[in-house]
């Protein structure tokens, strides 16, 4: 966990210095709502526009393996970029926010948690719900073969048990085409 709140606290530093709304989700999200996993990367959504590529480069530029085109394609294409801490070498994504009603409910959902227990600092972190959502959307869409993928939604499902808003998940998961691999989920987080 040091590792990754070493690459993670300048990107998060930057984000709100320059007054970009994230929010932290994958697999660092799932380990803090479910079972605790190792991982090498860390994957932020943030609301980032063209003017804020230059002033990021420049905040993130010496610590950080950066580069401004990836940045601008990433805005264009409304897809991700990444950048490697130096230090740590750990990968830290960044994904631009899809225009979809899920993606833009997702992200108003955004709490402020911790990553752990022992720790103080707090970040602006998905739902635990929308962890699950955005984890069997990648399940899906890689061929649902993963066994790490299916784990965290598991983890996440049996740890937050009754503090899950059932409703909101069970709405998106039908929109979302995922209802069958939501269902599956909930059986196998009762099961021993």
């Amino acid at each position: 966990m040091s590792d990754i709140l070493r690459a993670l606290d300048p990107v998060v530093e930057a984000l709100e210095e320059l007054g970009i709304p994230y929010q932290i989700g994958g697999s660092v999200a799932s380990s803090a709502y479910g079972a605790a996993r190792s991982t090498l990367d860390v994957d932020i959504v943030a609301r980032l526009h063209s003017e804020h590529i230059g002033q990021l480069v420049d905040r993130l530029g010496s610590d950080y393996y950066i580069d401004a085109e990836m940045i601008a394609d990433a805005l264009a294409r409304r897809s991700s970029f990444n950048l490697i801490h130096l230090e740590t070498m750990l990968k830290v994504d960044v994904f631009i926010p899809k225009d979809t009603p899920y993606a833009r409910e997702a992200f108003g959902r955004s709490r402020s948690d911790t990553l752990h227990v022992a720790s103080h600092r707090s970040f602006i972190m998905a739902t635990p719900e929308d962890v699950v959502l955005n984890k069997l959307e990648w399940y899906r869409r890689g061929g649902e073969i993963s066994d790490r993928q299916w784990g965290d939604i598991v983890g996440v499902l049996k740890v937050q048990g009754d503090q899950l808003d059932m409703t909101y998940l069970r709405r998106w998961a039908e929109q979302l085409d995922l209802l069958d691999l939501f269902e599956r989920a909930l059986e196998q987080r009762t099961e021993r």
